[in-house]
């Protein structure tokens, strides 16, 4: 995702660019299913991103065995700190490559 050109960062720690990464390497076994990136056009184009996916579903929750994609500040609601552009996904049981497909179609 991170050289998508609709994509302007992805915060995961699992990724060697994240300035966490060292950290999470000595505290965590594996890094994790949850992990947000920013849509680059702002608000209204991660909104669209996140209304077309096809297997997340559009929620919030953590923890659970689906897929789920969230855009973080409407959640949130005004006042929010979050940008507007980032939208929050937490990995589910569904195929890596599905869930990866899924994303590349829903940015376009």
């Amino acid at each position: 995702m991170e050289a998508h050109a609709k994509v302007e960062s992805v915060c995961y720690p699992g990724l060697n660019s994240n300035p966490g990464h060292n950290l999470a390497r000595r505290q965590m076994k594996a890094f994790g299913g949850m992990l947000s990136f920013q849509v680059r056009g702002g608000y209204d184009e991660a909104i669209h991103v996140a209304s077309r996916v096809k297997l997340f579903t559009n929620a919030t929750s953590l923890g659970g065995t689906e897929s789920l994609i969230e855009h973080r500040a409407s959640s949130e609601g005004q006042g929010t700190k979050v940008p507007q552009n980032l939208l929050r996904v937490s990995v589910g049981l569904e195929h890596a490559d599905d869930l990866i497909e899924d994303l590349m179609q829903a940015l376009g």
